[in-house]
C-alpha cells in the first residue's frame, strides 16, 4: 500500500512514541534528525531501537526512520542502531543526488547481511530539494536503477535557509516561484523514475480546511500523499488523498463503457468523449479507492 499520510514523530519522546501505534497514519517517520537535539541523539537511537524491536511484524502503519544527513558521522550510527530492528524504510534528508542513495544502499546491504535481514527489504525515501544543488539535479534520479526507492519528497524550509530567503510563500500563502519549481520538478522526477511523489508538509496544523483543500489539489496534480507534522493532520490527509465518491463513480462508468466496446479507442459518456489515457486514469482511481477503502 502506498502511504497517504507520513507523520513525523520525534525519536526521543517516550510520550509521542507511545502514540505511534494508534495515530492513524499510513506511515510513521521516527525522526532522528531535526526533531532531536544533538545531545539527545544517542539516547534517541537507543529508544528507537527498543521501540522498533517491540513492534509486531504485522502492523497498521509502516515505520520509517529519518536518519541524519549522509555526510555526517551520525548517519552510520543511526543506521547501525535501527537496521537490526527492521524498520520498513529509511528517509534520507538533504540527499544531494542519486549517488547518495547508492551509497546508502551499500550501507544497508552490509547491515542487512549482518542482521540476517533479506537484502533490499528496507526501502528508501529521500528529501531531494533541501539544498540548491540537489534541487538542480532532480532529473538525475531517472538515470539510476534504485530498487529500494519508494518515492521522492521535497521540503522548502532548508532550501529557503540555503538560499538566504526571508520567506518561501507570498501574502496569500502560495509558494514563491523557486519553491513551485522545486515542487513541480519533484513530481515529474518521481513519476519519470516510476516511484511515488510525496508532497511536503502543511505547516499550520490548526487549519484543517486549508490542509484539506491543499491536499485535494495536491492529489489532483499527481502526488499520492504528503508529510504531516501533527496527529491532527492525519485523518484530513487520508481523506483528501482518497478518491471522492464522484470520482469513483465516473471511473466505473469509463471502465464499463470501454468494456462494453473493447475494440474502440474512444467512448462517449454524458456528451463527453473519453480515450485510452482516461481509461488508465480511471483504473488507477479505482485501484486506489479499493486499496484504501479496504
Amino acid at each position: 500500500m502506498t502511504p497517504r499520510s507520513w507523520l513525523f514523530i520525534p525519536a526521543d519522546s517516550e510520550k509521542k512514541l507511545g502514540k505511534a501505534d494508534d495515530c492513524g497514519a499510513d506511515a510513521v517517520i521516527l525522526d532522528l534528525e531535526d526533531a532531536v537535539a544533538p545531545a539527545r541523539k544517542p539516547v534517541a537511537r537507543e529508544m528507537l531501537g527498543e521501540f522498533l524491536g517491540a513492534r509486531p511484524a504485522e502492523r497498521s502503519a509502516q515505520l520509517w526512520v529519518r536518519i541524519n544527513p549522509l555526510d555526517t558521522p551520525m548517519a552510520l550510527n543511526d543506521l547501525a542502531a535501527v537496521v537490526p530492528a527492521r524498520p520498513d524504510g529509511i528517509m534520507l534528508p538533504k540527499a544531494e543526488g542519486p549517488e547518495d542513495l547508492v551509497q546508502l544502499n551499500n550501507y544497508l546491504e552490509a547491515l542487512e547481511t549482518a542482521a540476517g535481514i533479506d537484502l533490499g527489504s528496507i526501502r528508501l525515501l529521500p528529501l531531494v530539494t533541501e539544498t540548491p544543488g540537489a534541487a538542480l539535479r532532480l532529473a538525475d534520479y531517472t538515470d539510476f536503477s534504485l530498487t529500494r526507492l519508494t518515492g521522492l519528497t521535497w521540503g522548502a524550509e532548508d532550501l529557503s535557509s540555503a538560499v538566504g530567503a526571508t520567506g518561501n510563500k507570498d501574502e496569500n500563502g502560495q509558494w514563491h516561484f523557486t519553491y513551485q519549481m522545486a515542487r513541480s520538478e519533484t513530481l515529474l522526477a518521481a513519476h519519470a523514475a516510476g516511484v511515488h511523489a510525496i508532497d511536503t508538509l502543511y505547516a499550520d496544523f490548526r487549519d484543517s480546511e486549508g490542509l484539506a483543500a491543499d491536499s485535494r489539489q495536491s492529489r489532483a496534480e499527481g502526488f499520492s500523499g504528503r508529510l504531516a507534522i501533527h496527529p491532527a493532520q492525519v485523518a484530513v490527509i487520508n481523506e483528501s488523498y482518497l478518491p471522492s465518491a464522484e470520482q469513483v463513480e465516473m471511473a466505473r462508468k469509463i471502465i464499463a463503457a470501454f468494456e462494453a466496446e473493447p475494440d474502440v479507442g474512444t467512448v462517449g459518456i454524458d456528451g463527453k468523449m473519453y480515450d485510452i489515457p482516461h481509461l488508465k486514469q480511471a483504473r488507477h482511481t479505482l485501484e486506489l479507492f479499493e486499496v484504501y477503502a479496504a
